[in-house]
């Protein structure tokens, strides 16, 4: 990676780096959140799930 940087460096494309290191930094970002979402959503139909048959347990003793 050190002469990756020191050939962009030598050729003044600093700023297409930067750009580089941005969107994938962001990327990065993106695909984390998307995983935290889809588990926290996987939680979440577990939650409903459980409360769901809950209700259906004290229905059936009314």
């Amino acid at each position: 990676m050190d002469d990756l940087t020191r050939t962009i460096a030598e050729r003044g494309d600093l700023a297409h780096l930067a750009l580089f290191l941005w969107a994938s930094g962001a990327s990065g970002l993106l695909v984390w959140t998307l995983r935290e979402l889809a588990a926290a959503n996987r939680r979440f139909e577990d939650f409903v799930k459980e409360i769901a048959a809950l209700n259906r347990l004290f229905n059936r003793k009314d």
